[in-house]
Protein backbone atom coordinates (compact mmCIF):
# COMPACT_ATOMS: atom_id res chain seq x y z
CA UNK A 1 0.00 0.00 0.00
CA UNK A 2 2.77 2.42 0.98
CA UNK A 3 4.63 1.56 -2.23
CA UNK A 4 1.56 2.53 -4.26
CA UNK A 5 1.29 5.85 -2.43
CA UNK A 6 4.99 6.58 -2.92
CA UNK A 7 4.68 5.77 -6.61
CA UNK A 8 1.70 8.06 -6.99
CA UNK A 9 3.44 10.93 -5.20
CA UNK A 10 6.83 10.59 -6.89
CA UNK A 11 7.52 12.93 -9.83
CA UNK A 12 7.41 11.44 -13.33
CA UNK A 13 10.70 10.17 -14.69
CA UNK A 14 12.52 12.64 -16.95
CA UNK A 15 11.73 12.15 -20.61
CA UNK A 16 14.37 10.33 -22.64
CA UNK A 17 15.24 10.64 -26.31
CA UNK A 18 13.32 7.45 -26.98
CA UNK A 19 10.12 9.12 -25.78
CA UNK A 20 10.30 11.52 -28.72
CA UNK A 21 9.99 8.66 -31.18
CA UNK A 22 7.66 6.34 -29.28
CA UNK A 23 3.94 5.95 -29.65
CA UNK A 24 2.26 8.82 -31.43
CA UNK A 25 5.22 11.18 -31.07
CA UNK A 26 7.39 9.72 -33.83
CA UNK A 27 5.65 11.05 -36.95
CA UNK A 28 5.01 14.61 -35.67
CA UNK A 29 8.58 14.87 -34.39
CA UNK A 30 9.98 13.68 -37.72
CA UNK A 31 8.00 16.28 -39.67
CA UNK A 32 8.73 19.17 -37.28
CA UNK A 33 12.47 18.50 -37.16
CA UNK A 34 12.54 17.83 -40.90
CA UNK A 35 10.88 21.14 -41.73
CA UNK A 36 13.45 23.10 -39.72
CA UNK A 37 16.25 21.12 -41.37
CA UNK A 38 14.82 21.93 -44.80
CA UNK A 39 14.61 25.64 -43.96
CA UNK A 40 18.16 25.89 -42.64
CA UNK A 41 19.81 23.67 -45.28
CA UNK A 42 18.21 25.80 -47.98
CA UNK A 43 19.52 28.97 -46.38
CA UNK A 44 23.14 27.79 -46.51
CA UNK A 45 22.77 26.18 -49.93
CA UNK A 46 21.60 29.52 -51.32
CA UNK A 47 24.54 31.39 -49.79
CA UNK A 48 26.95 28.93 -51.37
CA UNK A 49 25.49 28.84 -54.90
CA UNK A 50 24.61 32.53 -55.29
CA UNK A 51 27.96 33.51 -56.89
CA UNK A 52 27.26 30.91 -59.60
CA UNK A 53 23.72 32.24 -59.98
CA UNK A 54 24.82 35.80 -60.79
CA UNK A 55 27.42 34.51 -63.22
CA UNK A 56 24.65 32.85 -65.24
CA UNK A 57 21.61 35.13 -64.92
CA UNK A 58 23.22 38.43 -63.86
CA UNK A 59 21.94 40.80 -61.20
CA UNK A 60 25.13 41.34 -59.22
CA UNK A 61 23.77 44.65 -57.90
CA UNK A 62 20.98 42.71 -56.19
CA UNK A 63 23.22 39.92 -54.89
CA UNK A 64 22.74 40.78 -51.21
CA UNK A 65 18.99 41.20 -51.61
CA UNK A 66 18.63 37.48 -52.20
CA UNK A 67 19.32 37.10 -48.47
CA UNK A 68 17.60 40.33 -47.41
CA UNK A 69 14.26 39.38 -48.98
CA UNK A 70 14.58 35.82 -47.71
CA UNK A 71 14.94 37.15 -44.14
CA UNK A 72 12.05 39.58 -44.64
CA UNK A 73 9.88 36.74 -45.91
CA UNK A 74 10.93 34.58 -42.97
CA UNK A 75 10.00 37.30 -40.48
CA UNK A 76 6.60 37.77 -42.10
CA UNK A 77 6.04 34.01 -42.05
CA UNK A 78 6.99 33.77 -38.39
CA UNK A 79 4.78 36.73 -37.50
CA UNK A 80 1.78 35.33 -39.40
CA UNK A 81 2.21 31.73 -38.22
CA UNK A 82 -0.21 32.14 -35.30
CA UNK A 83 -2.90 33.43 -37.64
CA UNK A 84 -2.26 30.64 -40.15
CA UNK A 85 -2.51 28.07 -37.37
CA UNK A 86 -5.76 29.53 -36.07
CA UNK A 87 -7.35 29.67 -39.52
CA UNK A 88 -6.27 26.28 -40.85
CA UNK A 89 -5.34 24.17 -37.82
CA UNK A 90 -2.08 22.21 -37.40
CA UNK A 91 -2.57 20.00 -40.45
CA UNK A 92 -3.61 22.71 -42.89
CA UNK A 93 -1.08 25.26 -41.64
CA UNK A 94 1.90 22.95 -42.07
CA UNK A 95 0.67 21.79 -45.47
CA UNK A 96 0.33 25.40 -46.71
CA UNK A 97 3.76 26.30 -45.32
CA UNK A 98 5.39 23.37 -47.11
CA UNK A 99 3.63 24.17 -50.40
CA UNK A 100 4.73 27.82 -50.23
CA UNK A 101 8.31 26.76 -49.62
CA UNK A 102 8.11 24.30 -52.54
CA UNK A 103 6.70 27.00 -54.82
CA UNK A 104 9.54 29.36 -53.91
CA UNK A 105 12.12 26.63 -54.44
CA UNK A 106 10.67 25.78 -57.84
CA UNK A 107 10.77 29.47 -58.80
CA UNK A 108 14.43 29.71 -57.79
CA UNK A 109 15.33 26.55 -59.70
CA UNK A 110 13.74 27.86 -62.91
CA UNK A 111 14.59 31.58 -62.53
CA UNK A 112 15.69 33.11 -65.86
CA UNK A 113 16.50 36.51 -64.31
CA UNK A 114 17.46 37.93 -60.94
CA UNK A 115 14.04 39.54 -60.52
CA UNK A 116 12.41 36.12 -60.71
CA UNK A 117 15.04 34.74 -58.34
CA UNK A 118 14.14 37.44 -55.80
CA UNK A 119 10.47 36.46 -56.02
CA UNK A 120 11.42 32.84 -55.41
CA UNK A 121 13.64 33.72 -52.45
CA UNK A 122 10.84 35.79 -50.89
CA UNK A 123 8.40 32.87 -51.24
CA UNK A 124 11.02 30.52 -49.79
CA UNK A 125 11.46 32.86 -46.84
CA UNK A 126 7.72 33.13 -46.25
CA UNK A 127 7.18 29.37 -46.38
CA UNK A 128 10.35 28.72 -44.39
CA UNK A 129 9.34 31.27 -41.74
CA UNK A 130 6.04 29.44 -41.38
CA UNK A 131 7.83 26.09 -41.06
CA UNK A 132 10.27 27.39 -38.47
CA UNK A 133 7.65 29.11 -36.31
CA UNK A 134 5.21 26.21 -36.60
CA UNK A 135 7.89 23.82 -35.36
CA UNK A 136 7.85 25.61 -32.00
CA UNK A 137 4.09 26.22 -31.92
CA UNK A 138 3.15 22.65 -32.84
CA UNK A 139 5.62 21.15 -30.37
CA UNK A 140 3.39 22.51 -27.62
CA UNK A 141 0.21 21.34 -29.34
CA UNK A 142 1.00 17.85 -30.64
CA UNK A 143 3.57 16.62 -28.09
CA UNK A 144 3.16 16.04 -24.34
CA UNK A 145 4.73 18.63 -22.02
CA UNK A 146 7.23 16.19 -20.53
CA UNK A 147 9.08 15.91 -23.87
CA UNK A 148 9.06 19.62 -24.77
CA UNK A 149 12.66 20.12 -23.66
CA UNK A 150 13.85 17.12 -25.66
CA UNK A 151 11.86 18.20 -28.72
CA UNK A 152 13.17 21.77 -28.72
CA UNK A 153 16.68 20.44 -28.13
CA UNK A 154 16.39 18.20 -31.19
CA UNK A 155 14.88 20.97 -33.34
CA UNK A 156 17.70 23.30 -32.33
CA UNK A 157 20.29 20.58 -32.91
CA UNK A 158 19.17 19.77 -36.46
CA UNK A 159 19.39 23.48 -37.29
CA UNK A 160 23.03 23.41 -36.25
CA UNK A 161 23.71 20.20 -38.17
CA UNK A 162 22.13 21.73 -41.28
CA UNK A 163 24.67 24.56 -41.24
CA UNK A 164 27.29 21.90 -41.90
CA UNK A 165 25.32 20.06 -44.58
CA UNK A 166 24.07 23.06 -46.57
CA UNK A 167 27.42 24.53 -47.66
CA UNK A 168 28.69 21.09 -48.64
CA UNK A 169 25.66 20.36 -50.84
CA UNK A 170 25.71 23.83 -52.37
CA UNK A 171 29.45 23.62 -52.98
CA UNK A 172 29.18 20.28 -54.80
CA UNK A 173 26.53 21.56 -57.20
CA UNK A 174 28.21 24.95 -57.66
CA UNK A 175 31.55 23.32 -58.50
CA UNK A 176 29.74 21.10 -60.99
CA UNK A 177 28.19 24.10 -62.72
CA UNK A 178 24.63 23.04 -61.86
CA UNK A 179 23.38 25.45 -59.21
CA UNK A 180 19.78 24.89 -60.32
CA UNK A 181 20.09 21.25 -59.27
CA UNK A 182 20.84 22.42 -55.75
CA UNK A 183 17.35 23.94 -55.57
CA UNK A 184 15.76 21.00 -57.37
CA UNK A 185 17.24 18.66 -54.77
CA UNK A 186 15.07 20.30 -52.09
CA UNK A 187 11.79 19.75 -53.94
CA UNK A 188 11.17 16.09 -52.97
CA UNK A 189 11.60 16.96 -49.29
CA UNK A 190 9.30 19.99 -49.45
CA UNK A 191 6.57 18.01 -51.19
CA UNK A 192 7.15 15.02 -48.90
CA UNK A 193 6.72 17.05 -45.71
CA UNK A 194 3.55 18.62 -47.11
CA UNK A 195 2.08 15.15 -47.62
CA UNK A 196 3.32 13.80 -44.28
CA UNK A 197 1.67 16.72 -42.49
CA UNK A 198 -1.70 15.36 -43.60
CA UNK A 199 -1.06 12.24 -41.52
CA UNK A 200 1.15 13.60 -38.72
CA UNK A 201 -0.99 16.44 -37.38
CA UNK A 202 -4.61 16.79 -36.25
CA UNK A 203 -7.05 18.89 -38.23
CA UNK A 204 -7.82 21.09 -35.21
CA UNK A 205 -6.23 21.94 -31.88
CA UNK A 206 -7.45 23.21 -28.53
CA UNK A 207 -6.11 26.66 -29.49
CA UNK A 208 -8.13 27.01 -32.66
CA UNK A 209 -10.36 29.76 -31.18
CA UNK A 210 -7.44 31.90 -30.05
CA UNK A 211 -7.76 35.38 -31.56
CA UNK A 212 -4.86 36.20 -33.84
CA UNK A 213 -5.77 39.15 -36.10
CA UNK A 214 -3.08 40.23 -38.50
CA UNK A 215 -0.99 43.17 -37.17
CA UNK A 216 -0.68 44.84 -40.56
CA UNK A 217 0.84 48.15 -39.44
CA UNK A 218 3.41 46.49 -37.18
CA UNK A 219 4.44 44.10 -39.96
CA UNK A 220 4.91 47.02 -42.36
CA UNK A 221 7.08 48.83 -39.80
CA UNK A 222 8.98 45.63 -39.05
CA UNK A 223 9.64 45.01 -42.73
CA UNK A 224 10.88 48.57 -43.16
CA UNK A 225 13.14 48.19 -40.12
CA UNK A 226 14.66 44.98 -41.46
CA UNK A 227 15.20 46.53 -44.89
CA UNK A 228 16.80 49.58 -43.27
CA UNK A 229 19.17 47.48 -41.17
CA UNK A 230 20.03 45.22 -44.10
CA UNK A 231 20.66 48.17 -46.40
CA UNK A 232 22.90 49.76 -43.79
CA UNK A 233 24.90 46.58 -43.47
CA UNK A 234 25.45 46.45 -47.22
CA UNK A 235 26.86 49.96 -47.45
CA UNK A 236 30.55 50.73 -47.14
CA UNK A 237 29.71 54.28 -46.00
CA UNK A 238 29.74 54.57 -42.22
CA UNK A 239 27.36 57.52 -42.26
CA UNK A 240 24.82 55.61 -44.32
CA UNK A 241 25.09 52.55 -42.08
CA UNK A 242 24.67 54.65 -38.94
CA UNK A 243 21.71 56.52 -40.42
CA UNK A 244 20.09 53.22 -41.41
CA UNK A 245 20.60 51.85 -37.90
CA UNK A 246 19.09 54.97 -36.31
CA UNK A 247 16.16 54.74 -38.69
CA UNK A 248 15.63 51.10 -37.75
CA UNK A 249 15.73 51.95 -34.03
CA UNK A 250 13.10 54.65 -34.57
CA UNK A 251 10.94 52.10 -36.37
CA UNK A 252 11.37 49.63 -33.49
CA UNK A 253 10.12 52.28 -31.06
CA UNK A 254 7.14 52.89 -33.35
CA UNK A 255 6.47 49.13 -33.42
CA UNK A 256 6.49 48.99 -29.61
CA UNK A 257 4.15 51.95 -29.27
CA UNK A 258 1.82 50.66 -31.97
CA UNK A 259 1.74 47.14 -30.56
CA UNK A 260 0.86 48.46 -27.11
CA UNK A 261 -2.38 50.05 -28.31
CA UNK A 262 -3.32 47.97 -31.35
CA UNK A 263 -6.09 45.41 -31.34
CA UNK A 264 -4.00 43.18 -33.61
CA UNK A 265 -0.65 42.58 -31.93
CA UNK A 266 2.70 41.33 -33.17
CA UNK A 267 3.70 40.09 -29.70
CA UNK A 268 1.62 39.17 -26.63
CA UNK A 269 0.38 41.83 -24.21
CA UNK A 270 3.04 43.87 -22.39
CA UNK A 271 5.89 42.15 -24.28
CA UNK A 272 7.74 45.47 -24.63
CA UNK A 273 7.61 46.12 -20.87
CA UNK A 274 10.60 44.68 -19.06
CA UNK A 275 8.51 44.13 -15.93
CA UNK A 276 6.47 41.49 -17.76
CA UNK A 277 7.34 37.79 -17.86
CA UNK A 278 7.88 37.59 -21.63
CA UNK A 279 9.91 40.76 -22.25
CA UNK A 280 13.18 39.55 -20.65
CA UNK A 281 12.77 36.20 -22.40
CA UNK A 282 12.41 37.86 -25.80
CA UNK A 283 15.36 40.11 -24.97
CA UNK A 284 17.42 37.00 -24.16
CA UNK A 285 16.50 35.55 -27.57
CA UNK A 286 17.67 38.73 -29.29
CA UNK A 287 20.92 38.92 -27.32
CA UNK A 288 21.82 35.29 -28.03
CA UNK A 289 21.22 35.76 -31.75
CA UNK A 290 23.30 38.94 -31.77
CA UNK A 291 26.11 37.03 -30.06
CA UNK A 292 26.44 34.66 -33.00
CA UNK A 293 26.66 37.18 -35.82
CA UNK A 294 30.49 37.62 -35.79
CA UNK A 295 30.41 34.17 -37.42
CA UNK A 296 29.86 35.77 -40.83
CA UNK A 297 33.37 37.27 -40.79
CA UNK A 298 35.23 34.36 -39.19
CA UNK A 299 36.06 32.57 -42.49
CA UNK A 300 37.50 35.79 -43.93
CA UNK A 301 39.60 36.42 -40.81
CA UNK A 302 40.92 32.87 -40.80
CA UNK A 303 42.05 33.20 -44.40
CA UNK A 304 43.61 36.64 -44.00
CA UNK A 305 45.27 36.17 -40.61
CA UNK A 306 45.73 32.44 -40.07
CA UNK A 307 46.69 31.10 -43.52
CA UNK A 308 43.63 28.86 -43.89
CA UNK A 309 42.19 27.79 -47.24
CA UNK A 310 38.57 28.74 -47.96
CA UNK A 311 37.49 25.12 -47.37
CA UNK A 312 39.20 24.81 -44.00
CA UNK A 313 38.18 28.30 -42.95
CA UNK A 314 34.56 27.37 -43.63
CA UNK A 315 34.75 24.17 -41.64
CA UNK A 316 36.54 25.83 -38.72
CA UNK A 317 33.91 28.57 -38.63
CA UNK A 318 31.26 25.86 -38.55
CA UNK A 319 32.50 24.88 -35.10
CA UNK A 320 30.21 27.57 -33.73
CA UNK A 321 27.22 25.71 -35.16
CA UNK A 322 28.63 22.43 -33.89
CA UNK A 323 28.83 23.98 -30.44
CA UNK A 324 25.18 25.03 -30.70
CA UNK A 325 24.19 21.50 -31.61
CA UNK A 326 26.19 20.00 -28.74
CA UNK A 327 24.82 22.56 -26.28
CA UNK A 328 21.24 21.87 -27.33
CA UNK A 329 21.68 18.15 -26.84
CA UNK A 330 23.34 18.59 -23.45
CA UNK A 331 20.72 21.07 -22.28
CA UNK A 332 17.82 18.90 -23.39
CA UNK A 333 19.16 16.05 -21.24
CA UNK A 334 18.98 18.23 -18.14
CA UNK A 335 15.36 18.20 -17.04
CA UNK A 336 15.87 20.27 -13.87
CA UNK A 337 17.59 23.60 -13.18
CA UNK A 338 16.56 24.93 -16.59
CA UNK A 339 16.64 28.58 -15.57
CA UNK A 340 20.23 28.15 -14.42
CA UNK A 341 21.10 27.26 -18.00
CA UNK A 342 19.82 30.70 -19.03
CA UNK A 343 22.74 32.20 -17.10
CA UNK A 344 25.40 29.57 -17.90
CA UNK A 345 24.69 29.81 -21.64
CA UNK A 346 25.42 33.51 -22.24
CA UNK A 347 28.34 33.34 -19.79
CA UNK A 348 30.03 30.68 -21.96
CA UNK A 349 29.24 32.67 -25.09
CA UNK A 350 30.81 35.78 -23.52
CA UNK A 351 33.99 33.85 -22.67
CA UNK A 352 34.17 32.54 -26.23
CA UNK A 353 33.85 36.00 -27.78
CA UNK A 354 36.50 37.41 -25.44
CA UNK A 355 38.92 34.66 -26.47
CA UNK A 356 38.15 35.40 -30.12
CA UNK A 357 38.80 39.12 -29.56
CA UNK A 358 42.25 38.20 -28.19
CA UNK A 359 43.32 35.42 -30.57
CA UNK A 360 41.56 36.03 -33.88
CA UNK A 361 43.28 39.39 -34.67
CA UNK A 362 46.75 37.83 -34.28
CA UNK A 363 48.60 37.01 -37.51
CA UNK A 364 49.13 33.36 -36.62
CA UNK A 365 50.22 32.05 -40.05
CA UNK A 366 48.52 28.71 -39.43
CA UNK A 367 50.05 28.04 -36.01
CA UNK A 368 47.86 25.88 -33.79
CA UNK A 369 49.06 27.92 -30.84
CA UNK A 370 46.45 30.41 -32.05
CA UNK A 371 44.10 28.18 -34.05
CA UNK A 372 43.52 25.92 -31.03
CA UNK A 373 42.14 28.69 -28.78
CA UNK A 374 40.15 30.06 -31.73
CA UNK A 375 38.48 26.68 -32.27
CA UNK A 376 37.74 26.41 -28.56
CA UNK A 377 36.26 29.91 -28.57
CA UNK A 378 34.01 29.18 -31.55
CA UNK A 379 32.70 26.05 -29.85
CA UNK A 380 32.08 27.99 -26.61
CA UNK A 381 30.06 30.67 -28.41
CA UNK A 382 27.76 28.09 -30.00
CA UNK A 383 27.74 25.88 -26.90
CA UNK A 384 26.46 28.72 -24.74
CA UNK A 385 23.65 29.53 -27.15
CA UNK A 386 22.70 25.86 -27.46
CA UNK A 387 22.67 25.35 -23.69
CA UNK A 388 20.33 28.27 -23.09
CA UNK A 389 18.05 27.84 -26.12
CA UNK A 390 15.79 24.85 -25.22
CA UNK A 391 15.20 26.22 -21.73
CA UNK A 392 14.52 29.68 -23.11
CA UNK A 393 11.90 28.36 -25.52
CA UNK A 394 10.28 26.28 -22.78
CA UNK A 395 10.10 29.35 -20.52
CA UNK A 396 8.32 31.25 -23.29
CA UNK A 397 5.76 28.43 -23.46
CA UNK A 398 5.18 28.58 -19.73
CA UNK A 399 5.13 32.37 -19.41
CA UNK A 400 2.80 33.15 -22.30
CA UNK A 401 -0.79 34.10 -21.44
CA UNK A 402 -3.20 31.20 -21.89
CA UNK A 403 -5.02 32.95 -24.73
CA UNK A 404 -1.84 34.00 -26.59
CA UNK A 405 0.25 30.83 -26.73
CA UNK A 406 0.57 30.75 -30.51
CA UNK A 407 1.27 34.49 -30.68
CA UNK A 408 4.01 34.09 -28.07
CA UNK A 409 5.82 31.27 -29.87
CA UNK A 410 5.50 32.96 -33.26
CA UNK A 411 6.76 36.18 -31.71
CA UNK A 412 9.84 34.38 -30.43
CA UNK A 413 10.81 33.42 -33.98
CA UNK A 414 10.07 36.95 -35.20
CA UNK A 415 12.40 38.38 -32.56
CA UNK A 416 15.07 35.80 -33.41
CA UNK A 417 15.07 36.53 -37.13
CA UNK A 418 14.99 40.29 -36.62
CA UNK A 419 17.98 40.06 -34.27
CA UNK A 420 19.88 38.09 -36.92
CA UNK A 421 19.21 40.84 -39.48
CA UNK A 422 20.20 43.52 -36.99
CA UNK A 423 23.36 41.64 -36.01
CA UNK A 424 24.45 41.15 -39.60
CA UNK A 425 24.10 44.87 -40.30
CA UNK A 426 25.94 45.80 -37.09
CA UNK A 427 28.79 43.42 -37.91
CA UNK A 428 29.12 45.00 -41.33
CA UNK A 429 29.07 48.52 -39.92
CA UNK A 430 31.67 47.73 -37.23
CA UNK A 431 34.02 45.91 -39.59
CA UNK A 432 33.84 48.68 -42.20
CA UNK A 433 34.51 51.34 -39.58
CA UNK A 434 37.42 49.29 -38.20
CA UNK A 435 39.08 49.22 -41.62
CA UNK A 436 38.32 45.85 -43.18
CA UNK A 437 38.15 47.58 -46.58
CA UNK A 438 40.47 50.53 -45.97
CA UNK A 439 43.33 49.98 -45.26
CA UNK A 440 42.20 46.37 -45.78
CA UNK A 441 44.57 43.41 -45.93
CA UNK A 442 46.09 42.01 -42.75
CA UNK A 443 45.94 45.32 -40.88
CA UNK A 444 42.26 45.90 -41.66
CA UNK A 445 41.32 42.29 -40.95
CA UNK A 446 43.08 42.36 -37.56
CA UNK A 447 41.38 45.60 -36.54
CA UNK A 448 37.97 44.39 -37.67
CA UNK A 449 38.42 41.01 -35.94
CA UNK A 450 39.11 42.69 -32.62
CA UNK A 451 36.33 45.25 -32.70
CA UNK A 452 33.63 42.94 -34.05
CA UNK A 453 34.31 40.25 -31.41
CA UNK A 454 34.88 42.71 -28.56
CA UNK A 455 31.76 44.78 -29.19
CA UNK A 456 29.53 41.78 -29.81
CA UNK A 457 30.74 40.32 -26.49
CA UNK A 458 28.55 43.00 -24.89
CA UNK A 459 25.44 41.10 -26.04
CA UNK A 460 26.01 37.91 -23.95
CA UNK A 461 27.34 40.04 -21.07
CA UNK A 462 23.99 41.82 -20.96
CA UNK A 463 22.38 38.41 -21.45
CA UNK A 464 23.85 37.19 -18.16
CA UNK A 465 22.26 40.13 -16.35
CA UNK A 466 18.91 39.51 -18.05
CA UNK A 467 19.07 35.82 -17.11
CA UNK A 468 19.77 36.77 -13.48
CA UNK A 469 16.66 38.96 -13.60
CA UNK A 470 14.61 36.05 -14.95
CA UNK A 471 15.86 33.76 -12.20
CA UNK A 472 15.16 36.41 -9.58
CA UNK A 473 11.51 36.54 -10.64
CA UNK A 474 10.98 32.80 -10.06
Amino acid sequence: MQDSIDTALSPPAPAGWGDLFSGGNAMPMLVLAGGVTLYSVNMYIAITVMPSVVQEIGGLDFYAWTMTLFVVGSILGAALAANLLRQWGPRGAYFIASVLFAAGTLTCAMAPTMSVMLIGRTLQGLGGGFLYALAYALTRIVLPERVWGRAIGLISAVFGIATLIGPAIGGIFADGGSWRTAFWSLMPFAVGFALLALFAFPRHSSDRNERAPVPVLQLILLTLAVLAVSAGGLSSETQWAAASLIGALVLIVLIARTDAIAGARLLPRRSFRFSSALAPLYLSVALLMLSMQPEIYVPYMLQQLHAQTPLWAGYLAAMMSMGWTLGSLLSARRQSGGKGMLTIGPALTFIGLVILAICLPVQGNGSWMWLGPICLALILVGLGIGIAWPNLVTEVYRSAPADEQDLATGGMTTVQLFAIAMGTALAGMISNTAGIGTPGGVEGAASAAFWVCALFALAPAIGVLVAAHIQGRS
